[in-house]
Parts: C-alpha cells; structure tokens; sequence
C-alpha cells in the first residue's frame, strides 16, 4: 500500500490533496498542530473511502514534527510521498516589506517554511533512498518567485525554500526520487486581495499528482490564472 503524509493538513489545499492522492489508493496521514481539525479531516476522508489518520506536531517543534512522521511510516508501512504546505496562523504572522525587514522577522519565517521542511525531508528521506524511489513536494506562494513588497519576510523564506527544493532536485537526479516546489499564484477558496486571481483547491490539488506520476522530471509547476 502507497502513503502520502501531509505536512500542515488544512481543509483546503490539504484536504483536496489527500483527496486527490486517496483516491489512487494512497493511505492518508496528516500532520498539523490541531488535533481537532485533523480528526474533523480524517472523519471526513473516511467517510469518502480512504483510509486516513492524523498525526499532530508542530513544524516548530523539530523532534515533534520527526516523531510524527515516523509514527506515520509505522502504521502506514513507510512515507512514499512527503507534502510541505504549512501555513501560519491568520493574524499571528507579522509581514514585513523589505525596508521594514529585520533579521527577526526573517527568522521566524525560516524556522517556519525552510528548517520545518529540512527536518520532514529528513525524517522520510533515508527510507525512500533505501527503497530507491519516493517523491518530496514543497509548496510555496508565487511570491518566492516574484517577490512582493507588502510580504517581503515572508518571500525571503520562501525563496530560500524553493532555492533548496531545487537544489534537492538535482542532488537526487538518477536516485528514484522526485523533488520538486509547487508555486501557487492564486488566491485560494476565496480572494483576500481585490483582483487577485482565485482557484479552488480541488484544481491546484493534480498539479501534485503529475509531479508523483507524469512529470517527475520537473523540478517545479507553478499554478496561475
């Protein structure tokens, strides 16, 4: 049986991942903080059919967010899939532009999105070099990109994470595994920026499943209206 562990499992993109992901087959885990959603999501999926389970851990939380994933291989017989897409807490993430930026602001974000991802990557890594395949996505704004003024800290950190998953691509060319960055460049559910283009996540969630089936080539899709 196939698996894909969702790292910041919500019930938009996430959930439409693991949609897109459990109706292939796949075994389901999802990884956030909140135990409440995750359980509100895995009832969700069960009563769709596929087979899920929730593994709370915060991406802050280094050898929580390890543990996680290897409680995650245990019960679903190993991690052939790894999705990074965590997102802050609405309200609780200052944004910076690049003038207003000190190193702190910065910091935060890259515990968040670049060290959280090195750590998942780490935790399944070693297990789908062993099996000689896998495949690791890890998503960010199209800001890391085409950077923003108004969310500049949190750019820089999501370029440093694309920057890596790139770099990853390469260094794991030839070894059965795909890595690979997915850049969103919509809105999502709903517009939070007037004019901003929007899509739902159930259209964004196959750009995931062509990177794991038909185009493990590729280092990155970048989805946009």
């Amino acid at each position: 049986m196939t698996s894909i562990a969702i790292v910041g499992a919500g019930p938009q993109l996430g959930l439409a991942i693991a949609r897109t992901f459990g109706s292939q087959g796949f075994d389901v885990a999802l990884i956030s903080r909140n135990r409440t959603k995750l359980d509100d999501l895995v009832g969700t999926l069960t009563a769709e059919g596929i087979t899920a389970a929730a593994f709370p851990a915060d991406v802050l939380d280094r050898d929580g967010l390890t543990q996680a994933l290897k409680d995650a291989a245990a019960q679903f017989g190993g991690i052939d899939v790894l999705e990074y897409s965590p997102v802050g807490t609405f309200g609780s993430t200052v944004l910076t532009t690049p003038v207003e930026t000190a190193p702190s602001h910065v910091q935060r974000e890259m515990e968040f999105q670049l060290y959280g991802a090195i750590a998942a990557t780490k935790a399944v890594l070693p297990a789908m070099r062993e099996a000689g395949t896998g495949t690791l996505l890890y998503t960010t704004g199209a800001g890391s990109i085409d950077p923003v003024p108004q969310v500049g800290n949190v750019n820089a950190a999501a370029a440093a994470l694309r920057n890596w998953a790139l770099n990853l691509h390469k260094e794991l060319d030839g070894a059965g595994i795909q890595a690979a960055h997915v850049g969103i460049d919509v809105s999502i559910g709903m517009s939070i920026v007037p004019g901003f283009p929007t899509a739902q996540p159930e259209e964004i969630s196959p750009v995931y499943w062509h990177l794991h089936t038909t185009k493990r080539d590729q280092a990155e899709l970048v989805f946009s209206r």
